[in-house]
């Protein structure tokens, strides 16, 4: 991804996220890269405020806290990390396309279920499995042989 890419805002399902409104910093990364690892911050922290985002309404930011109420930290910050490359701009364009991917996925409405009647034939597979159950059990009982 190019600077220019990098600087353009993201465009997630229902919405537009200006690139202004995420903030990406650098940490020491624990990840491949021998002794650079040591003294280079190539691992990407990206924060986003989902209760200050101008480009959530309300009913999207509800329900990003409810999908992805588990990293949501309790003053609203939507944190993630990438250190998967030796680089730092590879693990820039990493945590954005995860961000991406992750708000995307938390905004899809999931389709509404129709009902449906079960069919014929599975009403058959049902009573059939039922009565081997059934045959299966009363096999196990022990009845007293009578002499006639």
């Amino acid at each position: 991804m190019s600077d220019s890419k990098r600087d353009a805002d993201i465009r997630v399902v229902g919405a537009t996220i200006p690139r202004g409104e995420i903030d990406i910093s650098f940490a020491r990364s624990g990840g491949p890269g021998g002794q650079n690892v040591n003294k280079v911050e190539t691992k990407a922290v990206l924060s986003f405020s989902v209760d200050e985002s101008s480009a959530l309404d309300d009913r999207q930011k509800a329900r990003l806290r409810d999908k992805l109420g588990n990293r949501i930290n309790s003053d609203g910050i939507l944190g993630l990390a990438s250190d998967r490359y030796r680089t730092q701009s590879r693990n820039v364009d990493d945590v954005i396309e995860r961000f991406r991917e992750l708000v995307s996925g938390a905004l899809r409405r999931p389709r509404k279920r129709i009902a449906t009647k079960p069919t014929r034939a599975s009403k058959e597979r049902r009573l059939d499995e039922k009565k081997r159950r059934g045959a299966r059990k009363s096999e196990r009982q022990r009845r007293p042989k009578w002499d006639d």
